[in-house]
């Protein structure tokens, strides 16, 4: 039971992991405009974006951590 757990876990790092870094990179845009870069930023999307790449850092390791146990 525990190694599904786990499996699951991990499955879902790699979700939350995606959607974080997708998030953060569309969290800043630039243009150039006569030799002029104008760059506009969503600092709620970031901390959102941070928070996901996070969670998702602990889930994999709570994952990694049911797999890694030995069945009693």
């Amino acid at each position: 039971m525990k190694s599904i757990i786990g499996i699951i876990l991990i499955a879902g790092a790699v979700i939350l992991g995606y959607l974080g870094i997708t998030n953060l990179q569309k969290s800043s845009k630039s243009v150039e405009i006569l030799g002029i870069e104008i760059t506009a930023e969503d600092n709620k999307g970031k901390e959102i974006a941070y928070v996901e790449i996070g969670v998702a850092i602990i889930t994999l390791i709570g994952g990694i951590y049911l797999l890694g146990q030995k069945k009693r």
